[in-house]
């Protein structure tokens, strides 16, 4: 089997959600313990329910049954990608303008690798987050090459 399980399984996910109106953020598939999982993650600009996740589970599960392309046993779960969200695309990361972001670098940006704050700009080639240190603001500008991990934060 010369393709990734999470690549045959996003080619046969993105069909059925485009028809739903929804959006493919992440297919992980990993072993914890003895089982394997396969995990999809989905969302919509109105978020996505039980029902959703059922729909998708459940035409995916006669696709994958259909191709049989892993090997393995594994249990299929489909779900929202939840408060923290990943960023992974740049689209993702134009959607979150406004919200609060958890960002990690490869190296430093003006000695820092960890950043969490108000994501206020994004221009495909540079972040500018804005950080709450103590009583003052300070925004960083981080070139999106250097980013590691970006997700939504849940900021108390």
């Amino acid at each position: 089997m010369s393709k990734k399980v999470t690549e045959i399984t996003s080619e046969l996910v993105t069909p059925i959600l485009d028809e739903l109106n929804l959006e493919l953020v992440e297919v992980e598939f990993k072993k914890e313990g003895p089982n394997w999982f396969l995990r999809i993650f989905i969302d919509s600009d109105t978020g996505v329910d039980l029902e959703d996740c059922g729909v998708v589970s459940e035409k995916l599960s006669e696709k994958l049954d259909e191709l049989d392309p892993i090997q393995q046993a594994y249990f299929l779960e489909v779900s929202s990608p939840g408060a923290e969200r990943p960023l992974k695309k740049e689209k993702d990361i134009t959607k979150a303008i406004g919200k609060n972001v958890y960002v990690t670098t490869y190296e430093p940006v003006d000695e820092e690798k960890t950043f969490e704050g108000k994501l206020i700009n994004f221009n495909g080639e540079n972040l500018e987050i804005e950080v709450k240190i103590k009583t003052r603001k300070k925004v960083y500008t981080i070139p999106y090459a250097k980013v590691a991990n970006a997700r939504l934060a849940i900021i108390f």
